[in-house]
Parts: C-alpha cells; sequence; structure tokens
C-alpha cells in the first residue's frame, strides 16, 4: 500500500482519506472506484468534496462505468 500511496498526488491521498472507498483502482491519471450501489449520490458528494477541500482533481463518470457502477477521480 505504501508504494501505491507514492504513486498518488497529494490531493488524490486527501480524497481517498475523505471519502474513503470500499473498492478503488489506481489508474495512469488517478483512481477508479467501483461498486456503488447510489451512483448518483456518490458522484455528487465526491465532487462535493473535490470543491470544498479545493482540490485539483475532476469526477469523470461515463456509460461504460455505469456497468461496473463506477467513475474515475483524475487529477487536473
Amino acid at each position: 500500500m505504501e508504494n501505491l500511496k507514492a504513486n498518488m498526488t497529494t490531493d488524490l491521498q486527501l480524497f481517498i482519506e475523505k471519502f474513503e472507498p470500499n473498492k478503488f483502482k489506481i489508474i495512469t491519471k488517478g483512481i477508479e472506484i467501483r461498486g456503488i450501489n447510489d451512483l448518483p449520490r456518490n458522484i455528487n458528494q465526491a465532487n462535493q468534496i473535490i470543491q470544498k477541500m479545493g482540490l485539483k482533481l475532476i469526477v469523470s463518470h461515463n456509460a461504460e462505468m455505469l456497468s461496473y457502477r463506477g467513475f474515475e477521480v483524475i487529477n487536473l
């Protein structure tokens, strides 16, 4: 886990600590969060955390991600 944290930005680490996702996968541009039951509520919550904390991140979601109930949080 320490090696994974070394590859993440500080903003991304702060987001993970605040959002506390059950399942996430580190991707080259950020993280992918999967297995969300209430997807619209969680996307909104992620956006609120990013805005409130002033993080340099964005939430990305498309129709393909809907099939596995997920979204991405990407570094700007």
